[in-house]
C-alpha cells in the first residue's frame, strides 16, 4: 500500500513538475545510500538498550519475578 501511495504521488509530480519528477528518481538511491549509516546506528542503539534492559531487569528474574499475560 505504501508504494502504490508513493507511486500515485510521484505520478502526480510527474504530471505538475517533471522535471523534479526526473531529479527525485535520480536522486533517490544517493539518498537511500547516505541513510544507510543512520540506519546502522539505529540498529547498535536498539540492540544497546536492549542490553542495558536485560542487565537493569536481570535482578527481577533471578528473584522469580515472571510476567502475567
Amino acid at each position: 500500500m505504501k508504494v502504490l501511495m508513493v507511486m500515485i504521488l510521484w505520478g502526480i509530480l510527474l504530471l505538475l513538475c517533471w522535471p523534479l519528477a526526473v531529479l527525485i528518481v535520480l536522486l533517490w538511491p544517493i539518498v537511500w545510500l547516505l541513510s544507510i549509516p543512520f540506519k546502522v546506528v539505529g540498529i547498535a542503539m536498539n540492540a544497546v538498550l536492549a542490553l542495558v534492559k536485560t542487565i537493569l531487569f536481570m535482578p527481577a528474574r533471578l528473584l522469580g519475578y515472571k510476567i502475567r499475560g
